[in-house]
């Protein structure tokens, strides 16, 4: 009789668990890079950082609007196209995830913005620095670091100030972040009294750049700034030590800065001429960023690039708003999220009314030997 009462207490307590478990609430959150093709390090560093909060908001048992929340990853793959990122995006409106983390390029965020928009889904960028991204004003659109106008310029001021250059060519990849951070790079050192002596273009799917560098080198370059990503610059600094550019600075946003740029540019002496710059603070100066890196390191060794606290930030950022909203529903909790005042991992975050990071960091690195250095 005893171990009947006690076998039909179990099942009791297992039923009542069962029935908790099943009223914990599932919140899906999206997230888009490009995990395949020659940007895949980024994405998977991405990827990585929005793993690691959902898996940190389900370990402390995250709540919203009295409900214990059970969070889901929806990792897609955008292979940094435009047509991809704009096919992913239109698969998470009809996930009815709750809102997204993403996407890395400027060239597929700015076509999804608009489609999440449409369906009414916020999404929060962790890198896509392209300025045109929050001029069509959507309320669904924010970035979590310091747009191209702030690096490009920064970039510009640091070659006419600290370098004295006089000389610089201009190279970029035809893409939404590599042609706009190119531009802001022009004009800000036109101002600033530098000749730009020659301007070229390639493609984010090129690897050789000797006729473009030839043509440069011609002119007698005392910098070369590029707009565009790592899988072009390592190719690219690899062939200006093969033609002699060694004494010529090169200059590029965050799509160059990056750790696999070591790796990319093949022990190229030029490696030591870059200086690039990322929208945000150094990871030992972000206010968290010493610990989180060490958890990171932990559970993804040897993939860190650049991005991947800004991604875990995101999703926090989604979430922090779902839960002062008291919802998870976009409709509710999205206007939420322009109140933001939440400390992060990299920053105090808060938005401006267009969706822009308020007083946003930007540092400049360079690189000696294997390591990446911070200048600022």
């Amino acid at each position: 009789m005893q171990m009947k009462l006690k076998i039909t207490v179990l099942a009791a307590i297992a039923a009542a668990a069962g029935v908790a478990m099943a009223q914990d609430m599932v919140v899906k959150i999206g997230h888009v890079a490009p995990v395949s093709g020659a940007q895949a390090s980024y994405g998977k560093d991405n990827e990585n950082g929005a793993r690691m909060a959902i898996e940190d908001l389900n370990a402390a048992g995250t709540t919203i609007g009295g409900k214990k929340v059970k969070f889901e990853l929806v990792a897609e793959d955008d292979a940094a196209d435009p047509k991809q990122g704009a096919a992913v995006a239109q698969k998470l409106c009809d996930a009815k995830v709750a809102g997204v983390a993403g996407h890395l390029n400027s060239g597929t965020t700015i076509p999804a913005s608009k489609i999440y928009h449409d369906c009414g889904i916020p999404m929060i960028t962790p890198s896509a620095t392209n300025p045109n991204l929050t001029k069509p004003g959507y309320k669904t659109t924010f970035r979590l670091l310091a747009n191209d106008n702030a690096l490009g310029a920064g970039l510009a001021y640091y070659a006419a100030d600290a370098l004295k250059l006089k000389r610089i060519a201009i190279i970029d990849d035809r893409t939404a972040y590599g042609q706009g951070v190119a531009d802001v790079f022009k004009k800000t050192a036109a101002a600033k009294g530098i000749t730009i002596i020659d301007e070229q273009f390639t493609t984010d799917k090129s690897v050789d750049f000797m006729s473009i560098l030839t043509a440069i080198k011609s002119k007698n370059p005392d910098g070369v700034f590029f707009g565009g990503m790592d899988p072009q610059a390592g190719p690219m600094l690899r062939q200006m030590e093969q033609l002699g550019l060694n004494n010529v600075k090169y200059f590029g946003g965050d799509g160059i800065c990056t750790m696999d740029l070591i790796k990319q540019s093949a022990g190229a002496k030029t490696l030591d001429n870059v200086i690039c710059a990322e929208g945000g603070a150094s990871l030992d100066k972000m206010p968290g960023g010493k610990a989180w890196k060490a958890r990171y390191d932990a559970k993804f060794p040897g993939q860190f690039q650049v991005y991947s606290p800004y991604v875990y930030d995101a999703v926090h950022v989604l979430v922090d708003s779902m839960k002062r909203a008291g919802s998870s529903d976009p409709k509710v909790y999205t206007s939420f999220i322009g109140a933001t005042n939440y400390q992060g991992i990299t920053t105090k975050v808060q938005f401006e009314s267009t969706g822009e990071l308020k007083n946003p960091a930007m540092t400049l690195y360079t690189y000696k030997g294997d390591k990446k250095i911070a200048l600022n």
